[in-house]
């Protein structure tokens, strides 16, 4: 069964910065990849994605995940791919970790969704409704509390 997991975002946990939040979706990313799992993460736009893919430079080398944005690297991809609207992942990827704030939904595109509810009201409401599409798609649902430590 398909599952999209929604990580609502507390107000002082460290992922309410931009960088604890850029630094967890390395995490969760590595953390993906390591299962196996085929991960695409998709940005807002272009720029994003380019900063995002910078950032998985920037790990210990005996932490480092090989990543390519779309359309660099080898042919059937790397274990974690980033790209943004109107560029298409690899037929091969299993999980998406949705970073835009539009009305962006993967129902029926990927096997596991990986999404986030922020703290801003209108990013938050955008979120509702992706979590409603998901929920209609059939997927199973949860949601994990990030706070602070």
């Amino acid at each position: 069964m398909a599952t999209a997991t929604f990580y609502l975002i507390a107000n002082d946990s460290p992922q309410a910065t931009i960088t604890g939040f850029e630094h967890y979706i390395v995490y969760l990313a590595h953390h993906f990849a390591r299962q196996g799992a085929k991960v695409y993460v998709h940005c807002q736009d272009k720029r994003h994605a380019e900063q995002l893919a910078e950032r998985f430079w920037q790990v210990e080398p005996t932490q480092f995940i090989a990543h390519n944005l779309i359309g660099e690297g080898p042919k059937y991809g790397t274990p974690i791919e980033i790209g943004y609207h109107g560029v298409k992942p690899t037929y091969n990827r299993q999980l998406v970790i949705n970073l835009a704030d539009n009305h962006t939904t993967f129902a029926n595109a990927f096997r596991e969704v990986v999404d986030f509810v922020p703290c801003e009201e209108k990013t938050k409401q955008l979120a509702r409704e992706r979590y409603k599409i998901y929920r209609q798609a059939g997927y199973q649902l949860q949601t994990i509390e990030l706070q602070h430590p």
